[in-house]
């Protein structure tokens, strides 16, 4: 039980900023995943080769005589996996009756970096659902006067449960790029609805203006950069379909005669730039923002088109890919809290 001391609101948003954190914590922690090929390190879920802690050395994962194996324990037989069927101790020899194939897919490899890397992926997950948990536990105290708060939070803790459900089906379907896609989306989708929930509970002492233009730009800036994100998901998907032709030796080769919606993708981050300029301009020098968020906001914008230029030009060298997801997230994020700022400005005279 959690103490009554704990209800306040200075708690509740205390718990929303760490969830937020957590959050894009998961988002970088996928990008790294997929960087470094690690998607199936772990072949089943929630374990991970039948283990809750995963092996560290491949020796684990052979048949080994006069030992004790535990219900539902992975090992690796003629390079397929094999799932104890019961709590048993072996004989001298392997018994396949003892066992029983892994049938969801055929992947059985074993590669310790790749292991632990999805392993510290899904231990960030955990940390999430529960942060999230705390927080909803925390919105209770809103039931009653403001029941759009609890009702929200309980949301987001029910999104991070169907994440989980999807990262089970990304493991079991050996990746497939749209359920990635659609798990990178349902994560931007929880850190929108939290970052409100945040704004719907900070102070109001901060008073934007402007002249009602402003916030429609910042809108119609959300929905030109959810487009180019969905382009750079459908050009990730193309990659995803290179490295698995290619293999990553060949990265210089990946984009050589790339979809006509890399080349939108490309063109278009020109346009988004050029219109962000407008809008920080205008925040900062004309109506007088506090520039800091919008000087984040300018900073990421670089970061993105650098780290796209890298991914192009220098065949995806410097954590480049990992980079660009993680920076488009955070300007997603940061624009949503703007334009919530915005919608509730008030109109200059």
């Amino acid at each position: 039980m959690l103490a009554p001391s704990l209800f306040t609101t200075q708690n509740y948003r205390r718990w929303l900023r760490l969830s937020i954190l957590v959050i894009y914590l998961i988002i970088v922690a996928g990008a790294v995943v997929r960087m470094t090929g690690s998607g199936m390190g772990c072949p089943d879920w929630p374990k991970c080769f039948g283990y809750w802690i995963p092996p560290t050395e491949a020796s684990q994962l052979e048949f080994m005589p006069n030992t004790s194996f535990k219900k539902g324990m992975v090992i690796i037989v003629n390079e397929e996996l094999q799932v104890a069927k019961e709590d048993f101790f072996t004989a001298d020899s392997y018994n396949a009756a003892d066992w029983e194939p892994y049938t969801k897919h055929d992947y059985a490899v074993f590669n310790k970096f790749h292991t632990w890397t999805e392993y510290i992926n899904r231990l960030i997950g955990a940390l999430g659902g529960l942060v999230v948990l705390i927080a909803a536990l925390l919105s209770l105290q809103f039931i009653r006067t403001r029941p759009k708060i609890t009702i929200l939070t309980v949301v987001a803790l029910l999104a991070m449960l169907i994440q989980a459900v999807i990262g089970k089906i990304v493991v079991d379907t050996l990746l497939s790029p749209v359920l990635i896609t659609i798990h990178m989306i349902v994560a931007l989708l929880i850190v929108g609805l939290l970052i409100y929930l945040l704004y719907e509970v900070l102070p109001t002492n901060l008073t934007y203006k402007n002249d009602g233009r402003l916030s429609k730009v910042a809108f119609v800036i959300i929905i030109l950069t959810l487009i180019q994100v969905a382009m750079g998901t459908q050009v990730r998907q193309y990659i995803d379909h290179q490295v698995d032709l290619l293999g990553y030796p060949l990265s210089s080769e990946w984009l050589e005669n790339g979809p006509v919606i890399f080349l939108v993708h490309r063109s278009f981050s020109i346009a988004l730039l050029a219109l962000h300029a407008w809008f920080i301009y205008r925040a900062i020098k004309i109506w007088r923002h506090p520039s800091r968020a919008y000087i984040v906001l300018a900073v990421l914008l670089v970061l993105t088109i650098v780290s796209g230029v890298i991914m192009n030009y220098l065949d995806f060298k410097f954590a480049s890919q990992a980079t660009h997801l993680v920076v488009a997230s955070l300007i997603l994020g940061l624009q949503f809290y703007l334009w919530m700022r915005l919608r509730t400005a008030r109109t200059a005279d």
